[in-house]
């Protein structure tokens, strides 16, 4: 600064003196002030330029001034490169932090001090049904319309979390959320959520299953309980007796077969999937599973002597199966003795394999049956799910056949289809990716 101060003096006496010689002292006191005002003009000059820059904030674009300016605008320019660096850096950090949470698979909505909407991530907007941009700074209340989130919501703690409904893409399917509540910062507070539906579906279907099962097998207990009852209390001949020690061992076959369903289920459910091995003949299974269901079809009238259904078997290729023999002879098995336990007397019943195309191996049961209505069918494979509870307590069934199916399906990369209308039979197909298929 004092080196600018010396230079303008000195400029002020060259001038003042050069006038003095020419005009006297009135010409030296004008070129002195001459100068002056022209040294004036040109610091605010430099002045205005450098206001106007630092209005702009922009370090790149430093205007270009003289001296005592140039230093002041370079120090300035360093300084505003490091805020930018800096702001930058914490840009960065906080993009991060933000994806961060966008990837979380629970909802993390941000709200200030008055419970207003500040941010959200994808996963909270679609459980909440929130628009992350329309819906900044709308109360979480007016927004989550839920009368059990009010109440939470209006709580001076939140130590625990509740469940809510939230909002599901289709009116089929129910949607659970669990909401809490964190304090943080200085009277914000963090809503999370998580999607807990397929934690309340187990739930639900624990409870069935338990509840399912005991009934099955209470009603066989209470027939053998009441024909026990009546050998013990009742003076019977040997011929009655033989016919009650019957009844007891029909129910007694059936909790054996229950039994044996629940622990196939549980094993299936517990051991890793099977491997390719060498593969298991597809005639020679298919022969057992015929032989089997023509048996059955037999003792459905035990005066017949032979099956009382037509039975169809298309010519089976020379193919390899690779998978467990156990499994596919379990899941075959399942889907031929239903068409007959569900099939009137007299009915016919086609087993064949066809391969519809280069990347499935189909193996197909069709009946000429009542036939299934189509709300029944998305739920065929569930456990204990009955059409016709009577119809399938008659016919002997414990209603985990299907569901057995599906998951050796399952696990052996297949699936199980159903095509059915009522008066016009069923189709039950086992549908196999072609590369489980060995040629012979």
């Amino acid at each position: 600064m004092a080196t600018h101060l010396l230079s303008l003096l000195f400029w002020s006496l060259v001038a003042a003196g050069t006038a003095w010689w020419q005009w006297g002292g009135l010409g030296a006191l004008s070129a002195g002030l001459a100068v002056s005002w022209c040294w004036i003009f040109q610091q605010l000059w430099y002045a205005h330029r450098l206001e106007v820059w630092l209005r702009a904030g922009q370090a790149a674009q430093a205007p270009d001034l003289k001296g005592l300016w140039r230093d002041l605008t370079d120090r300035i320019r360093r300084l505003l490169q490091q805020r930018d660096q800096q702001v930058q850096v914490h840009a960065d950090r906080l993009q991060y932090f933000l994806q961060a949470i966008q990837a979380s698979p629970n909802g993390v909505t941000l709200l200030d001090k008055q419970g207003r909407i500040e941010w959200c991530n994808d996963t909270a907007a679609q459980h909440l049904g929130l628009d992350p941009h329309r819906d900044q700074l709308q109360h979480v209340v007016h927004m989550v319309r839920d009368p059990v989130f009010s109440r939470y919501f209006s709580q001076e703690r939140h130590e625990g979390e509740v469940v809510i409904e939230g909002r599901s893409p289709t009116l089929a399917r129910s949607v659970k959320l669990s909401v809490q509540l964190h304090p943080y910062g200085e009277g914000q507070q963090l809503l999370l959520t998580r999607d807990i539906t397929a934690l309340h579906q187990a739930e639900d279907m624990r409870r069935d299953f338990v509840a399912n099962v005991s009934h099955e097998i209470r009603t066989p207990l209470t027939v053998l309980s009441g024909f026990v009852e009546t050998l013990q209390t009742l003076p019977l001949g040997a011929d009655e007796q033989q016919h009650f020690l019957a009844l007891m061992a029909v129910q007694a076959a059936r909790m054996q077969t229950l039994v044996s369903d629940l622990l196939i289920l549980s094993q299936l459910e517990g051991s890793p999937p099977p491997g390719k091995g060498d593969g298991v003949p597809l005639a020679a299974l298919t022969q057992q599973v015929m032989d089997d269901a023509q048996a059955l079809s037999a003792l459905q009238d035990p005066e017949s002597s032979g099956p009382v259904h037509t039975f169809v078997l298309a010519p089976v290729p020379a193919w390899r199966l690779s998978g467990s023999r156990e499994e596919l002879l379990s899941a075959m098995s399942n889907l031929a003795n239903n068409a007959v336990r569900y099939t009137p007397a007299g009915g016919t019943i086609r087993i064949a394999w066809s391969r519809p195309d280069e990347d499935h191996v189909v193996f197909s049961v069709q009946d000429t049956g009542p036939g299934i209505a189509a709300e029944h069918l998305p739920r065929l494979s569930e456990r204990f799910y009955r059409v016709d509870r009577s119809r399938s307590r008659e016919t002997g069934g414990t209603g985990l056949g299907l569901a057995i199916t599906k998951h050796v399906m399952q696990r052996h990369g297949g699936q199980l289809r159903i095509e059915s209308e009522p008066g016009r039979g069923s189709v039950f197909m086992l549908n196999f990716p072609a590369s489980r298929i060995q040629s012979v």
